[in-house]
């Protein structure tokens, strides 16, 4: 028997996120994928190292890298439609969960109960949260750079992401709003190298 699930997930770079606005630099979900488990581990070491938590640093990062992991099979829905009424989110919700089982189902049997864990998520636990505080930042990112391209289209979601994320108590998260996310309005001659 073959297990597909691996080769499904390779398909990741064909799916197009930001599918009804028009970018200067298209992002699909692999690479988004990335940004969001760099942005998570970053999160839950901060919330590790300086506010004394234990948090699964491992388990963070596993979430991130799968969290788009579904949409080889849905595809992304845009933003305005995923959220245009609580029945069409609940059903779009129970279509992710089906694909991902459909995903887990091309495993082997041992391994199906690890990765079902980062698959069909336990979205109550800090870990759940830190890594979707880290998928708004890493959108909240692709506006800032687009915005910095001059591309108008994306001034509206950078405002919206910016104002949901200022709203987090997870000390992490404000802690990587004040001191990290900054340095994305940046250029590159402004960026400091630490050479003189």
């Amino acid at each position: 028997m073959d297990y597909d699930f691996f080769a499904y997930l390779g398909r990741m770079n064909y799916i197009k996120r930001w599918a009804l606005m028009r970018s200067t630099v298209d992002e699909n979900i692999k690479e988004h994928s990335f940004d969001v488990a760099m942005i998570a581990h970053a999160l839950a070491l901060i919330e590790n190292k300086m506010y004394g938590a234990s948090i699964d640093v491992h388990k963070v990062v596993c979430l991130a890298l799968y969290h788009e992991a579904g949409e080889v099979i849905t595809g992304d829905l845009p933003t305005p439609i995923k959220y245009f009424n609580s029945q069409i989110n609940s059903a779009y919700k129970e279509l992710e969960k089906r694909a991902c089982e459909k995903l887990l189902r091309n495993l082997p049997e041992e391994l199906k109960e690890v990765y079902s864990e980062y698959l069909l998520t336990d979205e109550e636990s800090l870990e759940y949260k830190i890594m979707k505080s880290a998928d708004r930042i890493s959108a909240y990112i692709k506006c800032v750079n687009e915005v910095k391209s001059g591309n108008k289209e994306f001034v509206k979601a950078k405002a919206s992401i910016g104002k949901s994320l200022k709203k987090s108590d997870v000390a992490c998260v404000k802690y990587f709003i004040d001191y990290i996310l900054p340095s994305f309005e940046k250029t590159l001659d402004e960026l400091d190298f630490g050479v003189e």
